[in-house]
Formats: structure tokens, sequence, C-alpha cells
């Protein structure tokens, strides 16, 4: 069975945010499935296969310690790898847990094109605390925090608060498969964030589609503006190109092959 692995949200070898990517015919054991997905040792593992009963694909995600509900940046990896590797027609229909996702070519860079990807907006209640586990890890007082189904948000003071956080690992992996966003308003694009998910696998994870579902209805509000450039602040560094429009986010990025291999099972 072959596998790949991509560089997501950038068009540069060694940065954005690596997935690995496997087209199936069917589904593999679930467990065999993490077992691979464990092996990778990546952020996430994408298994996607054809539809029979009409057009799209299935996509799920898992982590190296478990299944999540939704990715970005290994769902571009897919798009990527179905266009670049099986010559299928753009745009794509993924089917996930969350509901319908979109690709569509946004430039067809032979290297290293760019996607438009199509997400459903990810609604947050305002919470007016941090849970017990991680509030004291946080020196400063956040101005805002937020909260999705399975993430804390946490909006600082500016750019340079979000780049020099020095995140307490060991108290948000009690929050389990929960993870945190810190964020703030850009110095030189709309806004800037980073994410950590050490209970669920990943310390840090180097550039995150599905949060900026959130992140980007929460700064249209703040900033008053539906089209926004965000930097995901991570060692390896992303740059998304997002657009606000109704119920849906769009997210503009890049991707780059990095990996074609196969699997001896």
């Amino acid at each position: 069975m072959q596998i790949f692995q991509v560089d997501a949200f950038t068009d540069q070898l060694f940065k954005g945010n690596p997935a690995a990517v496997m087209v199936l015919d069917d589904w593999l054991d679930a467990e065999l499935m993490q077992r691979i997905a464990m092996e990778n040792n990546l952020s996430e593992t994408a298994f996607v296969r054809k539809r029979e009963a009409e057009d799209g694909w299935d996509i799920r995600w898992f982590t190296p310690t478990h299944e999540v509900s939704f990715c970005g940046h290994a769902t571009l990896a897919s798009a990527h790898i179905l266009h670049s590797e099986y010559q299928a027609s753009m745009p794509l229909k993924f089917h996930g847990q969350v509901g319908a996702l979109g690709v569509s070519l946004a430039q067809d860079d032979e290297r290293a094109p760019s996607y438009r990807l199509d997400f459903p907006v990810v609604r947050f209640e305002v919470l007016d605390a941090l849970p017990d586990e991680i509030g004291p890890s946080f020196a400063a007082t956040p101005i805002r925090i937020f909260k999705s189904y399975e993430n804390y948000f946490v909006q600082l003071e500016d750019e340079t608060s979000v780049r020099g956080f020095e995140p307490d690992l060991l108290a948000m992996a009690k929050l389990g498969t929960e993870g945190v966003v810190i964020t703030a308003k850009g110095d030189k694009v709309d806004f800037v964030s980073r994410y950590f998910l050490p209970g669920g696998g990943i310390d840090e994870d180097p550039v995150t589609g599905s949060i900026h579902t959130s992140l980007v209805p929460f700064w249209a509000e703040q900033l008053g503006k539906t089209e926004l450039d965000a930097v995901q602040a991570s060692s390896r560094g992303g740059n998304l190109t997002c657009r606000l429009v109704g119920d849906r986010v769009h997210i503009v990025g890049s991707a780059t092959t990095y990996l074609r291999g196969s699997l001896s099972l």
C-alpha cells in the first residue's frame, strides 16, 4: 500500500505541517489505522477512500494516540495527493465527522500548488475563566477566553506574547484530548496563533486548519472584516489566507510532497 507525506500550508519543504496520507480501496481495521498513525508519529495521518454511491471521498484522521473528528492540514494534504498523484478531478468533496469539506484548486503551481479549503464554521462560547488545570500557567490575565467543542482559545495582549509563550505541557495534558489555542492581533498580519495538544500526542501543532474555523469568525468580529491573513507562529510556521463566507470558512494554503513510499504489513 502506498503512503505519502506532505508539508501542508507551505510552499517549502521542512516548513508548514507534515501529514501522512493513504488512499484506500476500503477502510482498514481502526486499530491498524491507529498503529500506522502511531508509527508515522506525525500530528495526523489521513486515510481516504472513494465513495461508491456518489461523488466524493470519505476521510478519517488519526493522531499518534487517537482518532480525531476534524483535521484541516491533513485534509489539505489529502487533496494535494489526490490531485498530484491520482489525477482526481477538482474540486474535491470530502465527507468526515464534521460534515462536507470542499477543496478546490486556487493556483496550479507544479511544484507547490495552492488550494482553497471550504470548511464549516465551528461555533464557540465565551468563558469567564480557564479551567483549573491550566489557569495558573498563564502569567498574564487573558483578554478573552472562549471554547469550541474540543479546544480552549485564549486571546493574549499582542503577537510578542504569543511567540514568547512557554506552555506548561504537563498541565495542558490533564485536559486529555482538548487542546489550547493562544492568539493575538498580528503586527503584520491580522492575527497570529499557536496550538497545543499534549494530551492527544501533539505538544505543539505546526499549522492547524481546523482551529481557524473558530479563529476566523472570532477575529472577523473583532476586526470588522471578513478577509483575514493569519500566521501560526510555531517553529516551522505557516501562512493562511482566510475568508468568512456566511457559515463557512475558506482557507487558502499551499502544499508540497516530501515523501512517496510503501508499507509492508
